[in-house]
Formats: C-alpha cells, sequence, structure tokens
C-alpha cells in the first residue's frame, strides 16, 4: 500500500514539474493595417493560448492608453474560447496602446501589447521651434569651422575582400569624432558616394563591420560612435564609461542650451561629415545618413542641420517631439520631460532646441522612416510628429506588431531606400 502512494505522489510530482508553462498572449487590432480615423471604434482581440492551443476561462487584465499616457481606461475580462475583445477609440489624430496582462500558476506572467494609429498623418508637432533656432546653430556650426578638422587615420584590418579600412580620429568641440572609416581599394577620385552611419543610445565602440559592408557595395562609408571614444576597446572599458563618466548622459544639461550633452554629439555629425567630404574620392553629391533609436534621431538632425546631406534613413527614430506634453502626447526617448512631470519653463526652452522634428523641418534630404505602433521607447505619436514635418520626399515603413526594434523588413526597406537613392542620383547625373 505504501509503495503504491509512494508511486501516486511521483507521478503527480512528475506532473507538476513537466507541466506546460508556454503560455502566449498576443493583442492585435481588427484591421490588417491598424489605420482608423478620428471617432471610429477600435476592437482589439486579447488571445492566450498554452502550447499553441485556446485557453478557456483564464482572467486577463487590459488598459488602453494614448500611447501610454491619459486618458485610460481599464478593467479585466474572462477569455472565452481562448480570446476576448476590448474596444476603444480616440476623437483626435494620435494612437491607441492596448496593454494585455495574464497571471497564470506559480505567478507566471505574461504581457502583450497591440496598437493602433487614429489619423496618424494628421499628428502635428507640438510647438513650433524657437525664434532663434536657425541663430543658435548657424553660431554653433561656426565655432566649429574654427577648429582644424585634424584627421588622424590608422589601418585596421579589413572584414572584407578589396576594401581599406581606418580607425579614424578628427578632432571637433570637446570629444573628437571617433569611428571606422572604409572605402573602397583603388576608387578613382569623384567617383563614389557617401554614408554616415550613427549609433543608438549606450556607450560601445564603433562598428567595423557596418562601415565596411557599405564600402564594398561601393560607398566611401564612416560609423562614428557616439560619444567620440576609443574604438576596439575591450568591453569592460565601455561598461566602465557606461556606469561611469558616461551614466545617464541622455537627461544631462537640459536646463541650458548650451550644456545639453547632446550638443557635442550633433557637432560631431557636422565634423564627420566634413571628414567625408573632404576625401577625394567623394562624388560631390552623394550624402546619406543612417541610423536607428538614438541613431534615427542623428539622422534627423544631421539631414536638418547639414545640407549637404541627400538622404536619411532614420529607423525608429528617438528626439522627436520633446514637448509632446504641450498637447497631451507621451514624449520619447531621452524623455528629457519625463511622463507627468512639469518642468521648469527654462527646461521646456532648451529641448526645443534639440528636437528632431525642429531639425527636419529645415531639410532639403529625401528619407525614409520606420516606426513600430507598440513602440513604448520611441513612442509612434512622437514618430510621426516629425515623419509629418518632413518637407522633402519621404516615406514611412510601419510595423504594426513592432515595438522598439527594426525588423528584418524594416531593416531591409532603409538599404533598399539608400541604394535606391544612389542609383536615381548618379542616372540624375548622367
Amino acid at each position: 500500500m505504501k509503495q503504491r502512494i509512494l508511486i501516486a505522489l511521483a507521478a503527480l510530482v512528475s506532473t507538476w514539474a513537466s507541466a506546460s508553462t508556454n503560455y502566449v498572449l498576443s493583442v492585435t487590432a481588427d484591421r490588417a493595417d491598424a489605420i482608423y480615423k478620428q471617432g471610429e471604434t477600435v476592437t482589439f482581440t486579447i488571445k492566450l493560448q498554452l502550447d499553441k492551443q485556446p485557453v478557456d476561462d483564464a482572467q486577463v487584465s487590459w488598459t488602453i492608453t494614448k500611447d501610454g499616457v491619459p486618458p485610460t481606461t481599464s478593467g479585466k475580462v474572462k477569455l472565452t474560447g481562448g480570446s476576448a475583445t476590448v474596444t476603444g477609440k480616440l476623437d483626435e489624430p494620435g494612437f491607441l496602446l492596448c496593454r494585455a496582462g495574464f497571471v497564470g500558476p506559480e505567478k507566471l506572467s505574461r504581457i502583450a501589447l497591440g496598437g493602433a494609429a487614429v489619423d496618424p498623418l494628421k499628428i502635428k508637432p507640438s510647438m513650433p521651434p524657437p525664434s532663434d533656432f536657425d541663430e543658435f546653430w548657424a553660431a554653433q556650426k561656426k565655432k566649429l569651422a574654427t577648429v582644424p578638422i585634424n584627421p588622424r587615420l590608422t589601418p585596421v584590418k579589413s572584414l572584407v575582400k578589396d576594401v581599406d579600412c581606418f580607425d579614424l580620429q578628427a578632432d571637433c568641440i570637446g570629444a573628437p569624432v571617433s569611428g571606422y572609416f572604409a572605402k573602397p581599394a583603388g576608387a578613382k577620385p569623384k567617383s563614389l558616394p557617401a554614408i554616415l552611419l550613427v549609433h543608438g543610445a549606450g556607450v560601445r565602440s564603433s562598428g567595423l563591420g557596418g562601415a565596411a559592408g557599405w564600402a564594398e557595395k561601393g560607398l566611401l562609408a564612416l560609423d562614428i560612435n557616439a560619444h567620440g571614444i576609443p574604438n576596439g576597446k575591450p568591453a569592460e572599458f565601455y561598461t566602465n564609461l557606461s556606469s561611469g563618466e558616461l551614466k545617464e548622459y541622455s537627461r544631462r544639461g537640459r536646463e541650458s542650451r548650451e550644456t545639453v550633452y547632446f550638443l557635442g554629439m550633433f557637432l560631431r555629425l557636422v565634423r564627420a561629415l566634413d571628414f567625408l567630404t573632404a576625401q577625394p574620392e567623394w562624388d560631390g553629391r552623394i550624402l546619406a545618413v543612417q541610423g536607428s533609436s538614438q541613431g534615427g534621431f542623428q539622422a534627423l538632425v544631421a539631414a536638418g542641420l547639414d545640407p549637404r546631406v541627400t538622404f536619411f534613413a532614420a529607423g525608429v527614430p528617438a528626439g522627436c517631439d520633446h514637448t509632446g506634453f504641450k498637447t497631451g502626447r507621451v514624449n520619447g526617448w531621452p524623455k528629457f520631460i519625463a511622463t507627468g512631470e512639469t518642468p521648469p519653463p527654462n527646461v521646456v526652452e532648451t529641448v526645443r532646441y534639440f528636437d528632431a522634428v525642429n531639425f527636419i523641418t529645415r531639410s532639403k534630404a529625401a528619407g525614409i522612416v520606420t516606426v513600430g505602433f507598440i513602440d513604448t521607447t520611441c513612442p509612434p505619436s512622437s514618430v510621426y510628429a516629425a515623419y509629418n514635418a518632413i518637407p522633402g520626399k519621404k516615406r514611412i515603413h510601419i510595423d504594426v506588431a513592432a515595438g522598439h526594434t527594426n525588423t528584418p523588413k524594416a531593416v531591409e526597406a532603409m538599404r533598399n531606400a539608400i541604394l535606391a537613392h544612389v542609383e536615381a542620383m548618379k542616372k540624375a547625373a548622367k
């Protein structure tokens, strides 16, 4: 008898130990493109599966916000056949964000997001540029022009055949431009378009692979790190900087336009373009900038700050519409003004000089922007505020189910757009 009980207990324990936790929670809008008009009802379907089978009678909590800020509606719903629906609407251009949560056995939890756009092409910037925006940045560029470039090129081993690669250090105001420069071996003078590659948030070395890859496609390519720090150091070097000297750099100096950290970063963009356009192989016409997140921020800024730029590719760009709170919208990274904060007037005034929206209105470049409808780092409402302000030829690549990332399709769209621009300008020159 005792042996049978032990066997039964062992079987029960084995069942517990092997119980599946492969729960998948999802939220989707009732239109494939998730685009609606103001006042239309958006129906979100919440689904829960376990090992690809519907979970019945589970309870799921949900919240719908205006892209992460009020107005907010919320509740709990019991699933039938593994799904349930909730609805929301917006009477202004913007985005709805539906967040669903499930707590299962052993306090296992799953979170899922779904997004919907409401007349996104009608989203306008929250504030105009400061009246002296152009004067301020012209003065900064004038200061930069007094500093000789003094480029130092150190050959490095190429990752690609028939491509010459170098570590570049070039003087700037404050930290230098620090990057990897690559060019096709034996290129003729005035024969090549050029591209500048810029980085997302964080502290890291420049990337040799990206520059070498574009050089293999026939471009002069420069990949610069965001902070003007040395390249190719051990991981510990960058970790120490991230936790030390460069810790929380992104909101640093927001009290004054002279002290914002991004001032130096933006001037390094101009200096990097100075270097590229000074190369004898540059064709004198085609100049692209590409980056994502903080790199997308820089790409938009470079296009507006430097008229030499002819094309930009800004993936899920940060730095857009810092003053969104003024019109009841969410502010994206770097969140100079935190959600719910009542900032001092000087902060509101300062951040307008560093808003990608205000830079891109000055650009004559063509470009592509990518956006994720469930991006909570660089929210889609902020991205569209910038996209709608672009005066030149433009397109936007939408990933309805993506958060803060560039999907393979988005990466391909940006690459193809850059190459198409290069080819179009080459044909126009013939």
